[in-house]
């Protein structure tokens, strides 16, 4: 199993038809103060697994790690690979939504997605401290 698409958004959803959409992507967070606690963010990955891996179930965690790798989150849970179309490979999507998580300083940071313990995909973005303007 590979991830083919991993990115950060305001919002995403998956229609009915399997059709994926996302919506205001980022890769910065400007941050007014520090420590600062992010309102809400979706993590969005796409996975494909080929006809060997239908079936069976994986083990998937992702972590949120800060420049120095310390571990700021993780998530662990596990997915049952669909049966798909003979010829093509079976397309997992996932959403996944983060709400208030906190940042104690500003630098760059990094979700992880690993499968079966093995890193997938790095999803990489910086927060930055934007000090208030001053009102003349």
């Amino acid at each position: 199993m590979e991830v083919s698409l991993a990115v950060l958004a305001d919002y995403a959803n998956v229609t009915k038809e399997g059709k994926l959409n996302v919506m205001g992507l980022f890769t910065h967070i400007n941050a007014r103060v520090i420590p600062y606690i992010h309102p809400q963010m979706l993590l969005v990955w796409e996975a494909e697994a080929g006809p060997a891996e239908w079936g069976t179930r994986k083990d998937v965690e992702i972590k949120l790690l800060d420049e120095a790798a310390n571990q700021i989150l993780s998530v662990r849970g596990n997915l049952e690979v669909p049966r798909g179309e003979p010829g093509r490979p079976v397309r997992i999507n996932s959403l996944m939504g983060f709400n208030n998580v906190k940042f104690d300083a500003e630098g760059d940071y990094e979700f992880a997605i690993l499968i079966g313990g093995e890193t997938k995909k790095n999803v990489s973005f910086r927060v930055s401290y934007i000090p208030p303007v001053a009102k003349a």
